[in-house]
């Protein structure tokens, strides 16, 4: 029996599953202070024979082993919950091993064993919703380095007819500040999710979006691109990424894969669904038990 954790700043999923992935049981509560939402996480498996437990948060995070403040949620803007010790606490109430990165390499990892990342090597996993977070998996293992890979904040050329400042709190237009959610819903003035499938700020959105993976192809090359979170759930936004994707690549990279026959079968939603969260933990807590 694994424990899977699920922290997201808006709310938090815990969870019990199998080493096959099959998630058996689950909650989730809003995310409020350290100290209410750690309670109930604590509440939660406190009768749970569970093996091992995975944690995949929402950042910035210190997921390096050894560091001074390995286990922390660092200088994220979510209100009370900067520099807190998320391990340390989890570690005072649960003898088991314990396995801690970001939510979207969890994601990453899940979607690599049980998801539409089977069979590949190199993945990477971009959610696309509050934020904007990205998860890669190189040669079979996870990036990490001076800590993990943050290119949710890359910049992007701007769009000709955007002249919106961005919402991001450190850096203003970067991808996040221009083509997450709350992005796409200030410049709109109405909730993405309200917006008609053929309005122009989709194709804004599939172009900075197309921007971003061209960079991630060219540099770290991934055999599949697994595209989730509730803006991708705009489903006509695959299409137009393709299309964008190949014009600004403008047949530099040449490979099958980003064929007019292909790249949809490349570029796409999560295998797992909406349990992509949730099984990437249970992966990281399956990478805890293996000692990897």
């Amino acid at each position: 029996m694994l424990g899977a954790i699920e922290a997201g700043g808006t709310k938090f999923v815990c969870g019990i599953g199998t080493k096959e992935g099959e998630v058996l049981d689950r909650v989730s509560f809003p995310t409020t202070t350290p100290e209410e939402t750690m309670g109930k996480v604590i509440e939660y498996f406190k009768d749970k024979p569970i093996e091992a437990l995975g944690v995949g948060s929402f950042g910035p995070i210190d997921p390096v082993l050894g560091s001074d403040t390995y286990g922390y949620i660092t200088t994220t803007p979510k209100p009370y919950w900067t520099n807190y010790n998320i391990i340390g606490t989890l570690k005072s109430e649960f003898n088991v091993p314990m396995a801690f990165d970001t939510d979207v390499n969890g994601a990453a990892l899940g979607e690599s064993l049980w998801g539409a990342a089977q069979g590949v090597d190199s993945c990477i996993y971009i959610t696309v919703g509050t934020g904007i977070g990205v998860g890669a998996m190189i040669g079979g293992k996870l990036v990490h380095g001076l800590s993990h890979p943050e290119m949710g904040h890359i910049y992007v050329r701007r769009h000709p007819d955007d002249p919106f400042e961005g919402t991001c709190p450190y850096h203003g237009d970067c991808l996040e500040g221009l083509a997450a959610g709350p992005a796409i819903g200030r410049r709109a003035g109405v909730p993405a999710g309200e917006l008609a499938k053929d309005d122009p700020a989709w194709e804004m959105e599939a172009y900075y979006l197309a921007q971003a993976l061209m960079n991630y192809i060219l540099i770290l090359s991934p055999e599949k691109i697994v595209m989730g979170g509730g803006v991708m759930k705009q489903l006509q936004l695959f299409p137009l990424i393709h299309t964008k994707l190949k014009e600004l690549l403008n047949g530099y990279v040449q490979h099958p894969n980003l064929s007019d026959e292909k790249i949809s079968s490349y570029i796409v939603p999560p295998g797992l669904g909406d349990n992509a969260g949730i099984c990437g933990a249970l992966a990281l807590a399956q990478s805890a038990l293996q000692g990897v």
